[in-house]
């Protein structure tokens, strides 16, 4: 069933003392009725998006005739705590190619899972995934049903990033020889490139990128510096964005800003910061829990220019930032009001802002400023 609706609610720009009168919002609810989506991908031509459903399904949206059938070749997900079908993104040749990335949790012989990756051809008439081909496990095996990470990015040479949670068994975040916590890069075949850091290394995966990761939720290429930037989820408190570099130990579990559930100190931590680690670009010391995220670089609406979204689960809200440079500012909260756990977030190539909601009724919104 489609629905479409129109809300408006406050966009809190600006720091806590210059919201006596924040800008309004427009949110055009586009579709409802979606089990727990959890990413999209826009297709070439007007031709709608692509969204994944955290079950298994991957269907397609278009505007006027709403949601399609699911659409077959998907490959089998391990649908249990936080696993299931992750993201999807369009191959960088997709106009010849037609190729569609799928993230997903698989599971092993012993009753535990871990991210796979692969892709497929989309059928002409959108309706198949054909010859679905796995290029990527993560091994070992290890998830019982938490942090697997799951974003995918290409970085418009060639590369795709696949960030990877540590599957709530932290040290293996530091253990180069495990694909838990890390960022990995592959070219756009599935392969490893031969300029990867650890490339020749008997002790730790050629696939690795960065490490010391604990379970990243967004991932976006910043347009204006070129660089992958990262978000995480921390444990109790300690949400951050990095930036993930070549070789870089990103410091979980040995450094972090928050503490565990239970309230007691990370065992392994051994501050804030730890040597040879990278500190956060950016932190929350309460967690919002961080989801999608995107990097506004659309001439659409000048006020949204050189401003990053990010998406909140536990806050159920979408977070504004200002980024200037490698500077990072918060400015203020959208969508509250709504009340929905947000899984991700999209800058379309209209210009609006997209949202998915992770709910059992999930929903897709159009957001955009209002006046």
């Amino acid at each position: 069933m489609r629905r479409s609706s129109l809300i408006v609610i406050p966009l809190l720009l600006g720091c806590a003392s210059a919201l006596a009168a924040p800008a309004p919002v427009k949110v055009e609810v586009l579709q409802n009725r979606l089990d727990h989506p959890w990413s999209l991908a826009f297709l070439p031509d007007n031709q709608g998006m692509l969204i994944t459903l955290k079950g298994g399904q991957l269907k397609r949206w278009q505007q006027g005739k709403g949601l399609s059938d699911p659409i077959v070749g998907v490959p089998d997900v391990w649908d249990s705590g936080q696993g299931g079908l992750f993201d999807v993104v369009l191959a960088p040749d997709f106009a010849t190619s037609r190729r569609v990335w799928l993230s997903y949790a698989e599971a092993g012989s012993d009753g535990k899972a871990g991210t796979a990756v692969g892709y497929g051809r989309l059928s002409d008439d959108m309706t198949r995934i054909e010859g679905f081909k796995v290029v990527f496990r993560q091994m070992p095996k290890l998830s019982t049903g938490n942090h697997f990470g799951g974003r995918l990015v290409f970085d418009g040479k060639g590369y795709l990033f696949i960030g990877l949670g540590e599957n709530n068994q932290r040290p293996t975040a530091q253990d180069l020889d495990k694909l838990q916590g890390k960022v990995v890069r592959l070219t756009d075949q599935g392969e490893v490139p031969k300029d990867n850091p650890f490339v020749g290394r008997a002790d730790a995966r050629p696939e690795i990128w960065s490490y010391g990761i604990r379970n990243p939720q967004g991932m976006a290429m910043n347009p204006w510096s070129d660089t992958l930037w990262l978000n995480e989820h921390g444990p109790r408190g300690g949400d951050e964005i990095n930036i993930p570099e070549k070789g870089k130990n990103y410091g979980w579990p040995l450094a972090t800003h928050g503490i565990n559930y239970s309230g007691l100190k990370i065992p392994e931590a051994q501050g804030e910061q730890a040597p040879g680690t990278e500190p956060p670009l950016f932190v929350w010391k309460k967690s919002p829990a961080l989801s999608g995220m995107a990097f506004y670089n659309s001439d659409r609406f000048s006020q949204w220019k050189n401003h990053l979204f990010i998406g909140a689960l536990k806050e159920q809200d979408v977070i504004v930032l200002t980024v200037n440079g490698n500077k990072v500012t918060e400015e203020g909260r959208i969508l509250g009001d709504k009340a929905q756990r947000i899984r991700d977030v999209r800058v379309g190539p209209d210009g609006y802002l997209y949202v998915l909601t992770d709910e059992t009724d999930g929903q897709l919104w159009k957001v955009s400023p209002s006046g």
